[in-house]
């Protein structure tokens, strides 16, 4: 497509070439110059390929696991029977296995929340993923040029990126950022935000770390709509290598092809549907609101049609606003659902959030997917929990585990979050790939996935 798009170009500005050249009464000679002139100009304004070299996901030490009978144990010596009787309920109905992880600071009776707690989590879960993803990619602490660090609840100073960039010794002229508050969408947007960054940044090697640190985001409240994020939310990291480096094509695993980022931020009724604030007890947590799910469809909607726009075939679209005219014009009563654009056209494996099952199972209803392109997500929750924004990598590397990914196939993430926000990421897989099922984090479970 874009050699077609380059092709046109050139044979548009050789015809402007050759209108100039009639007007000036230049010869052939000219012609070729300018021409190939106006083609380098071309060339040069089009943005470097960016790579996603290598991934690496935390696979937490095994004495964070934390079986649903065990946490609802210790619940019971500090908070009073109704709450326990509701977080048992969320707990049996998230969709997540005996296998998740928290970390230490909330295996305490009652859990610790103070800022050295805080901090050693930060150590156990972002220091491992760094030092995994450099073995991987054979690569030093000194060779990052872009550093972006994303946790939405914990904003420590010196900040996330900081240090990471004093633990490891990186370069002093390293750009680094630190990124808060966006919820589960936040690995993806940084993906974006990078992607904006190699636009003035040639010939660069980014690295982001993406986690949720849980010791800070204990609730020990009675309200029911912020004990969810008790249950819900588990320990875990990703650090992803991205590159667009001409010379990185050759290592990388995939390329990066399209993003789109869009928010509902502007609605108060969106705004509100997961929110940071105090009870009337005094104690601090995240209400979610009833109409989450409302809202998270709203988001993804105004995402999809956008993107959809741009990446779906011709027949998908007019199928598509064939249904809108007929919904407005002609059946504007009538109970007949709009055209769900088939995704599955262009798309090969779809790495959707793992908010919960109930949210999983309606956004592959708003996409029209079948279980088997819910798989990779349903999987992560049960095995892993609710890893906010880093569950996105750890969906495709079971994708990678099951030897599902292969070259030229294409991969969507899409990453929803508090805001509400919602941040789309297509990435093409340039290599084969394989093996990834005797490493990484799934590599003492993948055989018993998908669950019977």
């Amino acid at each position: 497509m874009e050699l077609t798009k380059l092709l046109c170009l050139f044979i548009f500005f050789t015809i402007e070439a050759l209108l100039i050249l009639l007007q000036a009464e230049l010869n052939m000679f000219h012609l070729v110059i300018l021409s190939c002139y106006i083609f380098l100009l071309i060339l040069k304004s089009r943005p470097s390929p960016i790579y996603l070299v290598d991934y690496s996901c935390l696979k937490p030490p095994s004495i964070c696991q934390i079986p649903h009978s065990t946490f609802i144990e210790h619940t019971r010596n500090f908070m009073d029977k109704q709450s326990i009787t509701f977080m048992t309920k969320i707990l049996n109905q998230s969709g997540q296995s005996d296998e998740t992880y928290i970390p230490p600071a909330l295996h305490y009776i009652p859990p610790k929340s103070d800022y050295q707690e805080v901090i050693s989590e930060v150590h156990m879960v972002l220091f491992p993923v760094f030092e995994d993803l450099l073995a991987k990619t054979k690569l030093t602490p000194r060779d990052i040029d872009v550093l972006i660090v994303n946790c939405s609840g914990f904003c420590p100073a010196p900040s996330l990126s900081s240090i990471i960039v004093n633990k490891f010794g990186m370069r002093e002229d390293i750009k680094s950022y630190t990124i808060s508050g966006m919820g589960c969408s936040a690995s993806a947007l940084a993906i974006d935000i990078t992607q904006n960054i190699f636009k003035s940044h040639k010939d660069s090697i980014a690295v982001v770390l993406s986690t949720e640190i849980l010791s800070t985001g204990w609730y020990p409240g009675k309200e029911p709509s912020m004990l969810v994020i008790n249950c819900l939310f588990r320990m875990g990291a990703a650090g992803i290598l991205i590159s667009n480096k001409k010379e990185s094509k050759n290592r990388a695993k995939y390329e990066l092809v399209k993003t789109l980022r869009t928010q509902r931020a502007y609605d108060d009724k969106g705004y509100f549907s997961a929110y940071r604030e105090e009870d009337t007890d005094g104690y601090t947590g995240v209400t979610l609101k009833r109409n989450l799910l409302e809202t998270a469809g709203e988001t993804l909607r105004s995402n999809i049609t956008i993107l959809g726009s741009q990446i779906l075939p011709f027949t998908e679209k007019i199928l598509y606003g064939v249904s809108i005219l007929k919904k407005k014009m002609v059946d504007k009563k009538s109970s007949v659902d709009i055209y769900v654009p088939n995704f599955k056209s262009v798309i090969n494996h779809f790495c959707l959030p793992t908010s919960g099952r109930a949210v999983i199972n309606e956004i592959g209803k708003g996409l029209n997917l079948g279980e088997s392109d819910m798989e990779a997500a349903l999987m992560t929750l049960h095995r892993f929990g609710n890893q906010s924004s880093s569950s996105l990598w750890y969906e495709l590397a079971y994708l990678e585990a099951k030897e599902r990914v292969k070259k030229g196939v294409k991969a969507w993430m899409l990453g929803m979050g508090s805001g509400p926000k919602c941040i789309s990421i297509i990435w093409e897989c340039i290599r084969p790939i394989c093996g990834e099922a005797q490493r990484g984090p799934w590599a003492d479970s993948i055989d018993g996935y998908p669950l019977g």
